[in-house]
């Protein structure tokens, strides 16, 4: 099996554009695909109660980008985020990711590739109890990048800050609210700087306020990191923040639109309307996803 490991984190800007570094040198370029979902189904359950959830699904995600799937509650954008992610395997259809279809790979490869290359925020937090909010991030710097324990330290605490919990990483679950609790996961996904960040509602259980600094997060991770971010949500608030918004309902991908725009007089086609349509395969669009509401 070859399977090429990037480093996460390592960009090369030597040539004027942002590139994920593997170990035998081959960049990663933003704008070429990192992912590509074909025809993807997934069922549940038997006989009258068995229920598609998804679809037959083909998408295709870029590197470097803010990817957004919406839908209404019920649309298959849970499961195909599970998909994506390597976390529930398809009754058919197949994802490459990296180069790698992911569910050719045994379920230890899939493990390892997890571990090398993606980062999750889960809406049910998935905390340890008997670490503090500080430990939680360090765990991950020290044991899944090998950071020392003074640099684990110091990019647990300069992330927290930035989350709001500069005052706060000492305290355990048990004394955050839920809210805080949600921040502390994503701060755990931030710190390894994955090459690809799956996040289900990541600001659900936030006020705006910090739910705005949580995006804009995720948006400094794709602008200034080259990282790629595949969310779920059903926020419009996040779609100013969005590259592509992949819209999916009853199991279906039922339309692509781009998020808004921030600087129409770099535009070489007009400025789409929120939630218009992608311009065909044969056009070219050069504005960029505005960074803020």
């Amino acid at each position: 099996m070859s399977n090429p490991r990037y480093f996460c984190g390592s960009l090369n800007q030597s040539s004027g554009v942002i590139e994920r570094l593997c170990n035998g040198g081959e960049p990663l370029r933003l704008g070429e695909t990192i992912m590509q979902a074909d025809n993807l189904t997934r069922g549940f359950g038997t006989g009258s109660q068995f229920t598609l959830a998804v679809d037959h699904v083909s998408l295709e995600v870029l590197s470097g980008q803010f990817v957004l799937i919406m839908g209404p509650s019920g649309s298959g954008k849970s499961t195909m985020l599970a998909i994506l992610s390597g976390l529930l395997k398809p009754d058919s259809g197949s994802v490459y990711c990296l180069g790698e279809n992911i569910w050719s790979l045994t379920d230890i490869e899939r493990e390892q590739f997890r571990l090398d290359h993606c980062g999750f925020i889960f809406q049910g937090y998935n905390l340890f109890s008997a670490l503090s909010a500080r430990q939680q991030l360090e765990m991950v710097a020290t044991w899944g990048n090998h950071f020392s324990q003074q640099e684990a330290r110091l990019r647990a605490d300069g992330l927290l800050e930035r989350l709001g919990l500069g005052g706060k990483g000492h305290l355990r679950p048990s004394e955050l609210s839920g809210g805080e609790k949600q921040r502390v996961a994503i701060g755990r996904a931030l710190i390894k700087n994955p090459n690809l960040l799956f996040a289900d509602e990541p600001t659900s259980a936030l006020d705006w306020t910090h739910g705005e600094e949580v995006v804009k997060l995720l948006r400094h991770l794709t602008r200034e990191e080259g990282a790629t971010v595949v969310c779920v949500t059903h926020d419009p608030r996040l779609v100013p923040f969005a590259d592509r918004v992949f819209h999916m309902e009853d199991g279906h991908l039922v339309r692509q639109s781009y998020g808004y725009m921030s600087h129409p007089e770099e535009a070489v086609l007009p400025l789409p309307e929120p939630g218009e349509i992608l311009p065909g395969p044969g056009d070219v669009v050069t504005f960029r996803p505005r960074i803020a509401p």
